[in-house]
């Protein structure tokens, strides 16, 4: 049974047009904003041309009967990170249904993840929303879902001596979910190769931001982080041995971790800002400074 709706006639939006809708769904996630500035009178018809603009197909999830077999493989921390939600798999073919058909990075990042060839499917973003709340929850089991998938040997350590009592009976600093997901952060940064971490408090919640290759990049999160906000701040306060309790002035301080084996060291810069402290983590990866000849990249033959 097909659950996809296929372009049947090519609605082409011109390269004015998709530029609009490729800027609205980076940085609101929707198009409802800039419907009449791409001719239609509705955001599904607008979303419906852009996929079809792109050449994927557009799924209404509400008709979608959701593989529980699938969705109990799938790793979870991918739904939630990059909004998408796996629909079926036939053999080695994944359809993925995804809200921002511009991202090809979460379909790259899912693919490699479960080794499946991905064909992304454009939804409603209300409509993933819907259906991650019935098959998922929300709330804290939802980022504990979220972070119970990281492996294991992606530990993250603090070499030297940390007073957490410092804390002054916040005891949210130590709570598992905290842990994991200040973990999470540094693990996932480290591994893309990112310079720094921009966390960055705005009226709506925390906003997670790293520097690849010179470019900042926002990172998906699920709303469901935000309460944990001051936490996490408190914690990676703690970690740099910085005050806590000093909320009003910028405050400089390191931090030397061991990441998944690897010695990082952590620059931290603590900043206030309008809706409250933000935070740039500068990482100092030693083992990204060393280089090989075959990390050159070039074919097998030319080394021989």
């Amino acid at each position: 049974m097909l659950y996809t709706e296929k372009p049947q006639s090519r609605t082409s939006l011109d390269a004015r047009r998709m530029a609009i809708a490729r800027q609205a769904l980076h940085s609101e996630g929707r198009l409802n904003g800039v419907c009449a500035a791409l001719g239609f009178d509705s955001e599904e018809q607008a979303l419906r041309a852009v996929a079809e603009s792109l050449g994927l197909g557009y799924v209404d999830l509400s008709t979608v009967k959701i593989d529980r077999a699938l969705l109990k493989s799938f790793p979870v921390r991918l739904i939630h990170r990059y909004n998408v939600f796996p629909i079926r798999q036939e053999d080695e073919q994944l359809t993925l249904a995804i809200a921002n058909p511009f991202d090809l990075h979460a379909v790259d990042a899912v693919g490699a993840a479960t080794g499946l060839c991905v064909e992304p499917v454009v939804a409603p973003r209300e409509e993933l929303a819907a259906v991650m709340k019935m098959h998922l929850g929300v709330g804290a089991e939802t980022i504990d879902g979220l972070l119970a998938q990281q492996d294991e040997e992606q530990g993250v350590e603090v070499v030297g001596e940390v007073d957490w009592d410092a804390a002054e009976g916040d005891s949210s600093v130590q709570e598992p979910s905290v842990v994991r997901l200040v973990n999470e952060i540094l693990v996932e940064a480290v591994q893309a190769r990112a310079s720094d971490i921009h966390l960055e408090s705005q009226a709506d919640g925390i906003r997670i931001r790293y520097r690849i290759d010179g470019v900042l990049q926002t990172q998906p999160t699920p709303p469901e982080i935000n309460r944990f906000h001051a936490a996490i701040i408190s914690r990676l306060k703690i970690m740099a041995r910085l005050n806590i309790a000093e909320k009003r002035v910028p405050q400089d301080g390191r931090i030397k971790l061991k990441v998944s084996g690897r010695e990082v060291d952590v620059r931290v810069s603590i900043i206030p800002m309008l809706h409250g402290e933000g935070i740039v983590l500068r990482i100092l990866d030693r083992a990204s400074m060393q280089f090989s000849l075959r990390g050159l990249g070039m074919d097998a033959d030319v080394y021989d």
